[in-house]
């Protein structure tokens, strides 16, 4: 594992800097190149996807997995909002649960998923059962009840 690991890294070495992904969205001039490192980040996705569902292959990985797998689809929403900027297609809109991308959230939560076999995991499960205590909203009178003249600035 550790050698396919190094040779992996080698090869990646020894591409040409074009064929490298750059590490920040915004170095890409060209909506093309953009396209084509988002369509690369998918298919990482989609690899990763497919084998966290593999609830054999130990805690550690899976967590490892999963981290890796958010990894990549923060990466993906930085492609798509720079190939908007770019003048490129709004995919914002048209994707959803695409790749099998059905990860759990935390209630109460936003950015974090847990897939396949990760929800499973001791800690997480609970996580995803427990509700989220429902806090009521503030009435207006209750948020004008707290401004002062500290508020407006008076007593400075």
């Amino acid at each position: 594992a550790m050698l396919n690991r190094f040779l992996a890294y080698k090869k990646d070495l020894t591409k040409k800097p074009s064929e490298r992904r750059p590490f920040i969205a915004s170095e890409c001039d060209n909506l093309f190149e953009c396209e084509k490192w988002r369509n690369q980040v998918l298919k990482e996705i989609g690899k990763k996807i497919s084998e966290i569902q593999n609830a054999s292959i130990g805690e550690h990985k899976i967590r490892d997995l999963n981290d890796e797998i958010n990894k990549l689809l923060r990466e993906k929403g930085h492609w798509e909002r720079h190939m908007m900027t770019l003048g490129g297609p709004t995919y914002a809109v048209k994707t959803g649960p695409a790749l099998g991308e059905t990860g759990m959230e935390v209630p109460g939560s936003v950015g974090y998923k847990y897939f396949g076999a990760a929800r499973d995991l001791p800690g997480v499960k609970e996580l995803l059962e427990t509700p989220v205590a429902h806090v009521p909203k503030k009435s207006r009178y209750q948020m004008y009840r707290s401004i002062d003249p500290d508020y407006y600035g008076y007593r400075d």
